[in-house]
């Protein structure tokens, strides 16, 4: 049973990734079901527990939490292409600050891969209240109408893009799970240490 268990978070992951396309194609008639906020909170659950589970089973490795990001990124593509089909005018509204927020993220990507040939996997406490905010966001507009959220979500993304940018620079190898910039602190001045212990070693020695 135990060993089971330890597909959980692999499972959870590919169900996000199953459901991303299902909600914009939900979406694609400019229209929404009833069962689309049912989906899109089943997804956002997923995103929250497939680490948590992840941790609790010790299989928490960094090809798991680099999958989980890719699935992030399918699944906020996808909502971002519904708003698009279902609210058009929304976007339009927001198109300004949206092309400021995506501009932030891709630059972020962009950072990650040309310093590490790796896309970044923090998993930030940031990155977790950009997702909370997102959610809200979702939900008011495809439940309520209500767009004005949205300008939350658009900050939680900047405020995080930032952070993980500095990160990016700050870190001296690719790391996933990096929860905060001074965790980044942390991990580099550990790494210059080691170093620094090295090179005092090769002295030492006759």
């Amino acid at each position: 049973m135990l060993k089971k268990l330890v597909y959980v978070p692999i499972i959870l992951v590919g169900m996000r990734l199953t459901l991303a396309p299902l909600l914009l194609l939900d979406a694609w008639d400019g229209q929404i079901s009833s069962l689309f906020l049912v989906g899109y909170i089943i997804a956002v659950l997923s995103d929250i527990f497939d680490g948590v589970i992840a941790r609790r089973l010790g299989v928490s490795t960094a090809k798991l939490r680099q999958a989980d990001s890719w699935a992030d990124i399918c699944l906020y593509l996808c909502i971002a292409a519904s708003t698009w089909r279902v609210y058009p005018q929304v976007v339009i509204d927001f198109k300004v600050p949206l092309l400021i927020a995506a501009m932030a993220q891709i630059s972020l990507y962009a950072i990650g891969w040309l310093k590490f040939r790796k896309f970044p996997s923090f998993h930030t406490y940031t990155a977790k209240i950009w997702g909370l905010t997102l959610l809200v966001a979702t939900v008011r507009l495809f439940g309520f109408d209500d767009a004005n959220t949205l300008w939350l979500a658009i900050g939680m993304c900047l405020i995080n893009s930032i952070e993980e940018i500095a990160m990016t620079f700050i870190l001296t190898a690719w790391q996933c799970d990096v929860l905060s910039i001074f965790a980044a602190i942390d991990l580099r001045n550990n790494s210059l240490l080691v170093l620094q212990d090295r090179e005092e070693s090769k002295i030492a020695k006759p």
